[in-house]
């Protein structure tokens, strides 16, 4: 009898803890409810205060610590979110309130936004096994992938976004820069052109088919491409200064001149690689138009900013007469008018007569003969003379086209001046020729010989 009270009891007690169990599942609920109903009149504060209630006396209520994070994200405390929808994965529990998909959703953005993205990877791994027809998470997935440096598997990715969604602007944007950085110019302008037939608005499609076009020297179309390319903030002054660039290609300095500065104007920092290129560019403008002295403006600004950039340290250096040697500055910045007659100068205080004189890209060419001979009736010696005022080493390149045209002109004697020096390569070539080489510390000899008045 008493063993059969006993059992009643145990029996009774059972029933009462599993019923109190049922009735708390079902009040659950009914409380997360009362949360989701606070944030959605967007009393962030009282569904805090509610959750945290709730979350002190059932501390494993996952539906609970998902409100919560939602309200702090209605706070914009995405740190303190973070924290309770770790707990939820813990936790494990969804239900009405607490959906896996959208949760998993917002706890992968959560992750990228805290510079996470190993963790935001795995999420998105985790939604494609929930929804393996979305292309939003392979795309998202490639992304991931492509930020941890494995194109090849993030190029998988985002054909398979293509594959579910055709009209998918960005995964073809995105495709098409990863067969650029491989140069496969042909697979990217496919894929660029049909990001913007998905969405015309898509500038950074339009900047990279301006690159394509700049480099098959299509001009025209990457002026055009880099023009629309200004609309997207992130890429205008990038844009701005790879249309001064195509100027600059096509010897249009005048027009290339204002985008570079218009491109200075709008940087903020002296550092950035932007401001850099652009005062690089608009140098190169002020070198060639022999503006030398607003050349080495630029120089000196950016090598304050970053004195390894580039060549400018051997700019700077090969430009040094600038500053401390008129003559030389008169031969380097003089018009081409002056210049000709700085030249012709030179050449007359070698005892030679000028006969013939023409301009050259970056020079002019003299044709000279001797001006006395010892004997009267000896046939005066005909010589090919050529001035350079450029920076860049001469290669043995000049010298074959030197002795090309000697050729064609029956000239038996060439001379190369220049305001830099000569390769090894130039100097091994013209050492068994009829040609003499002439570097920056002769001419400066030649320069202070001669008669023209630099004053």
């Amino acid at each position: 009898m008493a063993a059969l009270i006993i059992a009643s009891i145990i029996f009774g007690t059972f029933i009462l803890v599993f019923i109190i169990i049922m009735i708390m599942q079902m009040l659950r609920p009914k409380k997360n409810e009362a949360i989701l109903a606070m944030l959605k009149q967007g009393k962030s504060a009282m569904a805090i205060k509610q959750a945290k209630k709730i979350i002190s006396k059932e501390p494993r209520n996952g539906p609970a610590h998902y409100l919560l994070g939602k309200a702090y994200l209605l706070e914009n405390k995405p740190d303190l979110a973070l924290i309770e929808y770790k707990t939820v994965n813990l936790i494990g529990q969804f239900d009405e309130n607490c959906r896996e998909v959208p949760f998993r959703e917002q706890m992968a953005e959560l992750y990228r936004q805290f510079d996470q993205q190993e963790e935001a990877l795995k999420e998105y791994l985790l939604l494609i096994q929930q929804e393996p027809n979305n292309p939003a998470y392979y795309f998202k997935a490639g992304d991931l992938f492509e930020d941890r440096g494995k194109p090849d598997t993030a190029m998988g990715y985002y054909l398979k976004t293509i594959e579910l969604n055709n009209k998918s602007t960005e995964a073809h944007l995105k495709l098409g820069m990863l067969y650029y950085k491989q140069k496969k110019n042909v697979d990217a302008k496919v894929e660029f052109e049909i990001a913007l037939k998905c969405n015309p608005e898509n500038n950074k499609a339009h900047f990279y088919l301006g690159r394509m076009q700049r480099d098959s020297r299509d001009f025209a179309k990457a002026l055009s491409h880099f023009e629309k390319a200004q609309k997207d903030s992130e890429l205008k002054i990038q844009a701005i200064i790879e249309r001064g660039s195509c100027f600059i290609f096509m010897n249009n300095f005048e027009r290339a001149i204002p985008e570079l500065t218009r491109a200075i104007n709008l940087c903020q920092d002296e550092s950035s690689s932007e401001m850099l290129f652009a005062r690089y560019f608009l140098a190169e403008c002020y070198e060639k138009s022999r503006k030398i002295e607003k050349a080495i403006d630029q120089w000196e600004k950016i090598y304050a900013a970053k004195p390894s950039f580039k060549d400018v340290g051997h700019k700077l250096s090969e430009y040094q007469e600038v500053r401390v040697d008129d003559r030389m500055k008169d031969y380097l910045t003089a018009t081409n008018m002056i210049y000709v007659k700085i030249c012709q100068a030179v050449v007359e205080s070698m005892n030679l007569e000028v006969r013939e004189t023409m301009e050259i890209i970056n020079g002019c060419q003299i044709v000279a003969v001797e001006s006395e001979s010892k004997w009267r009736n000896a046939r005066k010696m005909p010589r090919l003379i050529r001035f350079y005022r450029i920076s860049d080493i001469v290669k043995d390149a000049t010298i074959r086209s030197l002795l090309e045209e000697m050729k064609k002109m029956n000239v038996s004697r060439g001379m190369i001046f220049t305001s830099s020096g000569f390769s090894k390569t130039a100097l091994d070539y013209a050492e068994s020729r009829p040609i003499d080489l002439y570097s920056k510390e002769k001419l400066k000899e030649f320069l202070y010989r001669s008669n023209f008045d630099f004053n």
